[in-house]
């Protein structure tokens, strides 16, 4: 890759480095220069810009975190389009994330110009939750740099980054007790493990009470094992101080084995692993009879996730294990009397993008024919543009009809969307704007605004405006562009929905666009997203035959 300063005569095609603001001119940082861009500059006086120029064999950064973050996908993850050189894994069922530590460190190690950062291995993730980023540092890598990554991110069995899904399954929980011990304090030790199971999808645990001795513990285990638990948790009316103790003898005597005991994690040192066949017996640390974060939930996660838990496993968590007073526990001790005042701790996620269809309008133009229903392919136009706002990552799909009401709605039978109706479609598109919005979760953060009448749009063009969409980066308003013009659909962040909400007549929502600069991202299109769809509208005949004749 060449960068540096660059003469507008050899400038065409080039990234620009840097943004270019002077007088009418606004070209951000990333934008592939065009010829009408360089003429535009030339006008204003500007001879060089600072650009990067492609060289043979190297990769545009977008395709190379494209490649990057497909070769660690798997299971439970699906990758977001590329831009500006970032592609995001986001989380597709609750789980826990597995992360191949060893692997990351080679493939971030290979060339500083690409990067995989990631969860906590371990950590329990839901849905839409970002569980990696792939970013590439320049504007392009070579080739050979880009096959060495993906080399290091296969060399191994399985996926370097996955989501194992939970396996709810019954759990059985044995407290024991001493004399002078109050029921309320098992009570509370019950209530502390039912939450975390209920946390972890798996139902309230059954659980039996006995004397705190080595046959008692012995006989409640074989009790719940024979009633089903296919996992049993021993609370000990005092803490195991030894292989040898009442809890590990007990477990013993009911044809178990203790496969661990202690772990470098604080709270949680005193807990202890065993099994009876293939049933985990669980020996609890005494801080599991709270609801602060101890070393017993992270064994207790991956034992739900059928992920392995042994001596290995469990001596590999010293590294983080210190959990006493940092700010990530959910109730540090000095603090616990604070819980209920406590900001929640903000987890990224990927965006929450609706789609809103416009299809209300009467065609005027193309005379007494209703250009949504004109078959295209086989099918009514709308219908192109439905599905694949609904192949996209944006949901929910709201469509928004007017105009031959039913018969719009009736080429969208079976299709899983939101329809609403709109009775003042005659008085101008921003009447089915209005319509569109206010069925808008209130959960979104955005709407791409998408239109009945262009079916060329692809769901990989939609997916790209929401890849690019980050409005604490300045990318509030998403802009698809075609060879330099701009297109549809546009993508606008939520704190414009209440002014969307205020425009009046045969208008839509694109003067928003000139009236905040500042926050508008272009987003070229390329082949692959059949980025000339962004620009294709069917207003009359003679642009449907011309639609129909390019198949």
């Amino acid at each position: 890759m060449i960068f540096g300063d660059t003469p507008l005569g050899e400038a065409e095609g080039a990234i620009l480095a840097h943004s270019v603001k002077l007088g009418s001119i606004g070209f951000k940082k990333g934008r592939r220069l065009s010829a009408e861009d360089l003429a535009a500059l030339g006008r204003a006086g500007i001879e060089t810009v600072i650009a990067a120029r492609l060289e043979a064999g190297d990769v545009h950064e977008d395709a190379a975190a494209g490649a990057v973050a497909a070769a660690i996908l798997g299971e439970g993850l699906s990758a977001s389009a590329a831009f500006t050189g970032r592609a995001n894994l986001v989380v597709g069922r609750r789980g826990v994330l597995v992360v191949e530590r060893a692997r990351l460190d080679a493939l971030n190690r290979v060339a500083e110009a690409i990067t995989v950062a990631t969860l906590a291995p371990f950590e329990l993730v839901e849905p839409r939750q970002m569980a990696a980023t792939v970013k590439v540092i320049p504007f392009a890598v070579p080739g050979e740099t880009l096959e060495r990554c993906l080399a290091a991110a296969r060399a191994g069995p399985g996926p370097l980054v996955r989501v194992a899904a939970l396996r709810p399954r019954p759990v059985g929980l044995i407290q024991t007790s001493l004399a002078g011990m109050k029921e309320s304090l098992l009570d509370k030790t019950k209530a502390a493990v039912d939450a975390r199971l209920a946390a972890l999808d798996c139902a309230a645990a059954d659980e039996l009470r006995c004397a705190h001795s080595e046959a008692e513990v012995a006989r409640a285990i074989e009790t719940l094992i024979g009633r089903g638990a296919e996992m049993v948790l021993v609370s000990g009316a005092s803490a195991i101080v030894d292989r040898r103790d009442v809890v590990p003898a007990g477990i013993a005597r009911a044809g178990g084995a203790i496969d661990h005991f202690g772990m470098p994690v604080d709270p949680g040192n005193l807990m202890l692993i065993g099994h009876i066949e293939a049933t985990p017996v669980i020996g609890l640390p005494g801080c599991a009879r709270s609801p602060k974060v101890n070393g017993f939930d992270w064994v207790l996660r991956r034992l739900i996730a059928d992920l392995a838990v042994g001596r290995d496993e469990v001596m590999g968590m010293g590294a983080g294990g210190l959990l006493k007073e940092i700010p990530a526990r959910p109730l540090p001790r000095a603090k616990a009397v604070e819980a209920d005042d406590a900001p929640a701790t903000a987890v990224p996620r990927a965006p929450r993008i609706a789609a809103v269809v416009l299809a209300a309008g009467q065609s005027r133009r193309m005379g007494p024919q209703n250009k949504l229903l004109a078959e295209v392919d086989g099918k009514a136009m709308v219908v192109h543009a439905v599905e694949r706002a609904l192949a996209s990552q944006a949901a929910p799909v709201v469509v928004v009809t007017g105009h031959q009401r039913e018969a719009v709605e009736a080429a969208l039978h079976g299709l899983d969307i939101h329809c609403v109706h709109n009775p003042d479609y005659a008085r101008g598109l921003s009447t089915s704007l209005h319509r569109g919005l206010a069925a808008v979760p209130g959960v979104a953060d955005g709407v791409v605004v998408c239109l009945g009448d262009m079916p060329r749009v692809e769901a990989a063009a939609i997916d790209r405006l929401i890849a690019a969409f980050d409005p604490l980066e300045g990318r509030a308003v998403c802009v698809p562009t075609w060879q330099g013009k701009r297109g549809n659909p546009v993508l606008f962040a939520r704190r414009f929905m209440a002014e969307m909400q205020e425009i009046e007549g045969d208008v839509g929502a694109r003067h928003l666009i000139g009236e905040y600069p500042e926050v508008v991202c272009e987003v070229a299109m390329d082949e692959t997203d059949a980025g000339e769809g962004v620009l294709v509208d069917v207003d009359t005949p003679a642009a449907l035959a011309a639609l129909k004749s390019t198949g």
